[in-house]
């Protein structure tokens, strides 16, 4: 019991005895009544004193347990008081705290995954990459064989320099440090922005864009980040599509959202690929490529509150459309 309980304990025993015996003065009556009073009062004053020291000290008693790491307990009180809002509000930190650690837990276990396939994404070209330098060192290597080597390093490194530049812009999506600067663009724009690294590519494969004829929409949404992810959608449609082959681009607007498709000339994507190809990584083992570029264009179409919608029917090509909500 704390010194300041006990002092006004003190004051109403002293208060209470001079008021019973000042009753006394008056009558006998008066005094055993008031003497009955003051003892019914100062019993139910300890009887309530008692029930809020051990209600405070359960609030004690469960704050160390929530300091500890154990937020599964229940603490909601519906009813009235100080000491019921206290509990209330408790319990509500309590289940913030709950779900800060869950995410935080989540978050780890992301990021050890990702630094695990990273590490493994980054391990087989730098073993190749190595392999070939040393292969160069050879003074009696040919000098065609010696360019071929060079050849592949250079492909190597660059593919590389996409890998690692990509999970840069990952990182900086998935922390939300990216900042999306949002602004009417057109689509055949857009869209010319997004051919433009890809050109040498469509000409080496004999590949061409087929574009709409129709008037383009007018897009709300960051020019830079929409190229990128357009860009991925664009290589992967070449990456699928045969040699010599098209990749068939529309656009439109609805009263939903405004919308470009871009659909490529390949074998379609297998039903049991479809619900995991814009999971990282996942696609170099499945379907060929690194498997960043179209988990990368996801991130962005959502982070600016838009979508990316895939229909592949079996044996036709797939077709990807990024979605501008209104």
């Amino acid at each position: 019991m704390s010194k300041q309980v006990k002092r006004l304990i003190l004051s109403l025993v002293v208060i209470g005895t001079a008021g019973v015996a000042a009753s006394f003065c008056v009558s006998l009556r008066a005094g055993l009544i008031s003497a009955i009073a003051t003892g019914c009062l100062c019993a139910v004053f300890c009887i309530f004193t008692r029930r809020r020291y051990r209600a405070i000290a359960q609030l004690s008693d469960y704050l160390r347990r929530v300091a500890n790491g154990q937020f599964e307990l229940a603490l909601r009180d519906n009813d009235e008081g100080e000491l019921s809002i206290l509990k209330n509000n408790i319990y509500t930190l309590s289940s913030m705290l709950t779900e800060q650690a869950g995410q935080l837990s989540r978050e780890k276990r992301s990021l050890q995954s990702a630094a695990a396939d990273i590490s493994h994404q980054l391990k087989t070209p730098l073993t190749s990459l190595l392999m070939m330098a040393e292969l160069l060192e050879d003074e009696t290597l040919p000098p065609e064989k010696r360019r071929e080597f060079l050849q592949n390093l250079k492909i190597g490194l660059s593919r590389m320099e996409w890998m690692v530049l990509s999970l840069l812009k990952m990182a900086r999506l998935d922390s939300g440090t990216a900042e999306f600067k949002k602004g009417p663009v057109f689509a055949d724009k857009l869209l010319a922005a997004a051919l433009e690294p890809l050109t040498i590519m469509l000409e080496l494969r004999g590949q061409r864009a087929i574009l709409p004829e129709d008037a383009p929409p007018c897009l709300i949404c960051d020019s830079e980040w929409t190229r990128e992810a357009l860009t991925n959608i664009l290589k992967n449609a070449s990456e699928h599509s045969p040699d010599d082959g098209a990749i068939a681009v529309h656009w439109g607007e609805n009263p939903l959202c405004r919308w470009i498709s871009v659909t490529d000339s390949g074998t379609g994507i297998a039903s049991k690929d479809l619900p995991h190809i814009f999971k990282r990584f996942y696609s170099q083992n499945k379907r060929g490529g690194v498997g960043i570029g179209l988990a990368l264009s996801l991130a962005v179409m959502r982070g600016q509150s838009g979508d990316i919608e895939v229909v592949s029917p079996t044996g036709q090509g797939a077709s990807f459309t990024l979605k501008f909500f209104k």
